[in-house]
């Protein structure tokens, strides 16, 4: 069996989408930032970089489940994105979040942060990066 190095990419040679996922995952692995924050952090830097960075601070209450293990913390986090990239669209923003809602239910059976935890461990930062790349890529169709 012969196994290919997979070439790194410059910066301009990803898109946008794999951009935000590549440095959502790495800002969730460093330790400074969880779930939510990272995914804001990444697709902000990206699409809505006039927006203060401060907003990270605001949605660091909901990494972990919100502290209660309930929806998880990149749902939230990138929910909250959204709505600060389309805040003059909130029929997208609703579809948006409808969309992003789904496909992560698709792909890890539920947005209970909780559950996720107990049935995929160690998905964590694969599932932020994901999540941000999945925003990424809805905000490059928009």
């Amino acid at each position: 069996m012969f196994r290919f190095k997979k070439k790194e990419l410059s910066e301009e040679e990803l898109n946008l989408a794999e951009q935000c996922r590549q440095e959502a995952e790495s800002l969730y692995r460093s330790g400074k930032y969880n779930c939510a924050e990272a995914v804001l952090e990444a697709v902000r830097r990206r699409f809505t970089p006039e927006l203060s960075e401060s907003l990270v601070q605001a949605v660091s209450g909901f990494g972990g489940g919100s502290g209660a293990g309930c929806i998880c913390g990149a749902v939230s986090g990138g929910t909250v994105l959204l709505g600060l990239a389309l805040k003059d669209d909130k029929k997208a923003v609703s579809r948006m979040t409808q969309e992003l809602h789904t496909w992560f239910k698709g792909n890890y059976g539920v947005t209970c942060c909780k559950t996720i935890r107990r049935t995929h461990k160690g998905i964590c930062p694969a599932l932020t990066g994901e999540t941000a790349g999945k925003i990424g890529e809805m905000l490059e169709k928009y």
